[in-house]
């Protein structure tokens, strides 16, 4: 397999459930930055499930039950991975007084209070965007969801540092993510959108989301001294539960 296939490869091992090659581990810095230029690919292909299951589904089940499985299906195929780095963040946030004793916080495997809450919370203004989409954008924003919550990473990561100095698993991908990465990652989704929503309610999605990820990457510099993979995780759910929240209201039906 060729040297230009392993980010992908990085990409869709990190940010799923599922193998796809027993035989590319250990990858360099450099991979690890520009697998994130892959990411609102992955993302896309998990959107692709998202909204083929659900048009399957709804034949079939009222719409509220696809609605909770399409989400469970999300969640199943990338681990909980950014559920679980929402909940960690929030937790850091509720307990901690400093920025050491709030990244201390957010290494405990337990679930606190604040964070037990906020991903119910997270969770539930998901499930109620999913299952009253509009029929003529159901599917293109299920489809887009998940390769903009991931592109909203890539934003949020750029020119930060990692907030842990003795580093950690997100320290790699910050140290090397580039300008060229970003705009990769940001030309994808973007072509996206478009062919999926329209020109206007893709910059609209663009600016939003771009502006979103950005705020919360200066509030994690603020309170936790830089970001972490926890912390990108909390800005996909932030911009994806945002993004169904409002595609209904930029986009026009057809």
């Amino acid at each position: 397999m060729t040297t230009s296939v392993r980010p992908l490869l990085f990409a869709w091992q990190f940010l799923t459930a599922v193998p796809l090659s027993r035989n590319h581990h250990d990858p360099a810095p450099s991979e690890l930055a520009g697998s994130m230029a892959w990411y609102p690919f992955v993302g896309m292909l998990l959107g692709g499930l998202l909204a083929a299951t659900d048009l399957l589904l709804v034949r079939w089940l009222p719409q509220e039950v696809t609605a909770a499985l399409v989400i469970l299906l999300l969640v199943a195929m990338t681990r909980g991975l950014h559920q679980d780095g929402l909940a960690d963040t929030l937790d850091g946030l509720a307990g901690g007084r400093t920025p050491v004793d709030r990244l201390t916080i957010m290494r405990d495997p337990r679930i606190g209070a604040i964070g037990a809450t906020g991903l119910f919370l997270s969770l539930i203004l998901r499930y109620a965007a999913v299952s009253t989409l509009p029929d003529a954008i159901r599917f293109p924003a299920l489809f887009c969801m998940p390769a903009v919550g991931r592109w909203a990473m890539v934003t949020g990561a750029y020119g930060t540092s990692y907030a842990r100095a003795e580093g950690g698993l997100a320290a790699p991908f910050l140290a090397h993510l580039s300008a060229r990465h970003v705009a990769g990652a940001t030309v994808l989704v973007g072509c996206l959108l478009v062919w999926a929503i329209g020109m206007v309610p893709a910059m609209a999605v663009l600016a939003i989301g771009g502006a979103l990820s950005r705020l919360m990457t200066l509030f994690c510099r603020h309170v936790f001294g830089g970001i972490t993979g926890d912390t990108l995780g909390a800005t996909n759910e932030l911009v994806e539960v945002c993004f169904l929240l409002l595609v209904p209201l930029l986009s026009r039906p057809t």
